[in-house]
């Protein structure tokens, strides 16, 4: 799966996940600027794309509209990024580390100040995140709001989750922390290239053996996976274990 790496950007990436109206696209692009957040990803968009009521809804965020990048599917949106967060407000049947805008925020401007590149995953306007797309997720950005009515609109969550983001990148919380080395974790596509490589030797000798339970499983084997934080190196190592084994058992036979 090919994929072009994008120009580093030190805000996070915001990525909106097949939405349905322009309206809320252009009102999520205007939440963004208006907190100094400029990349915007947007995942087959359910209108097409340009759009015009996008662009009426920015009000102004034009720049962020017009420099909008368009993808066909979630991989390859968030393909040349390192840690993602998945915001929802569903509770999900996976083990997923938990985090909230004030804690995330923090955590994501240590990253970039670091050279690790972040994204933010938000989901369908009526339906929230799939649980595919939650599983790419390193960890879960939960608002808590009142329990009783927890619901917001797709710009309202960005506003929200940005403008802590931007609260904490302006404030002194970590003014005095210094830049660590740069992370060395793979990138989005490298994982989904090695989990891939996994499943395809895992569906060649009958580990799926219940058709209907492949699904959660493979969700399953990503996350218990994924919160292990592999760096480049270590996934050519993972992927030359599975080669190594599923050759073996090809000559053994």
């Amino acid at each position: 799966m090919p994929y072009k790496k994008q120009k580093f950007c030190n805000t996070p990436s915001i990525i909106l996940i097949e939405p349905q109206l322009g309206e809320n696209i252009g009102m999520a692009a205007r939440a963004m600027l208006n907190c100094g957040v400029v990349d915007l990803r947007i995942v087959s968009p359910r209108d097409g794309w340009p759009n015009k009521d996008a662009i009426a809804a920015a009000a102004g965020a034009t720049t962020v509209i017009k420099n909008a990048q368009i993808f066909k599917t979630t991989i390859n949106a968030i393909a040349d990024l390192d840690v993602i967060f998945a915001s929802t407000a569903r509770p999900r049947d996976m083990e997923k580390r938990i985090t909230d805008p004030k804690e995330a925020a923090i955590e994501m401007i240590e990253h970039i100040r670091n050279g690790t590149r972040i994204g933010i995953i938000f989901g369908q306007e009526s339906k929230g995140l799939k649980n595919n797309d939650v599983a790419l997720a390193d960890a879960v950005l939960y608002l808590p709001l009142n329990p009783e009515f927890n619901s917001l609109n797709l710009a309202q969550a960005v506003f929200a989750i940005c403008y802590e983001w931007h609260k904490v990148k302006n404030g002194s919380m970590i003014s005095n922390v210094s830049p660590k080395k740069k992370s060395s974790r793979a990138s989005k596509i490298h994982q989904f290239y090695m989990f891939e490589h996994l499943e395809t030797e895992l569906d060649r000798h009958g580990f799926f053996r219940v058709i209907e339970k492949r699904p959660s499983m493979v969700r399953n084997i990503r996350n218990m996976l994924g919160r292990a934080e592999f760096s480049e190196q270590e996934i050519r190592t993972f992927r030359g274990i599975i080669k190594a084994l599923a050759s073996t058992e090809i000559k053994d036979k």
